[in-house]
């Protein structure tokens, strides 16, 4: 059930996903992080992009650790010409939802609690994929996170992955590709 706000709230349920993920920030397991618009390697659909109309896509995540209190989405293309670009940045949602809907409203602030950040258009909200030339990769990342992050509405990717240090208990992420 998805509530108008763009966020689901898990029921009190005490499954986990045990599988554990190695990287030096995270403390325990996997996230398993799924979309209804694309399959974890295939392409993102054009209405996700900017030959489309550029709307978010739904998001639905599971094995969110109970310890978790909040949580961060990011998505970006590693395989942009000037570096990493950053297309969406959530943080300080509830660690209860367990998705966000599609076309998720570009606020600083989310109904249901939680923050966008500013992307690398300069812009609050999602920005989708519009690669200059070839295929690239956009990887959309979820963390679970031990605390609140203390970030006012607006903050970039890097401020929030500097505030995040030392409090990621889970992580998972799904990957999609465009081409022009």
């Amino acid at each position: 059930m998805l509530v108008v706000a763009g966020c689901a709230t898990r029921p009190n349920v005490s499954a986990q996903n045990s599988a554990s993920t190695s990287t030096p920030q995270t403390t325990g397991g996997s996230i398993k992080l799924t979309s209804t618009a694309f399959k974890e390697g295939e392409p993102v659909p054009r209405q996700y992009t900017c030959d489309g109309v550029n709307v978010s896509p739904s998001l639905e995540w599971s094995g969110v650790p109970k310890s978790a209190k909040t949580l961060v989405i990011f998505a970006d293309d590693p395989d942009a010409p000037a570096g990493t670009w950053v297309h969406w940045v959530l943080y300080n949602l509830p660690a209860g939802n367990i998705g966000m809907v599609e076309n998720l409203p570009a606020t600083d602030e989310l109904k249901a609690g939680g923050f966008q950040g500013k992307n690398d258009f300069g812009k609050i909200g999602y920005g989708g994929p519009c690669p200059p030339s070839g295929t690239h990769r956009y990887f959309f990342k979820i963390y679970a996170l031990d605390s609140e992050l203390p970030l006012e509405a607006g903050a970039t990717k890097a401020e929030v992955e500097k505030a995040m240090e030392g409090h990621v208990v889970a992580q998972g992420q799904l990957m999609g590709t465009y081409r022009k």
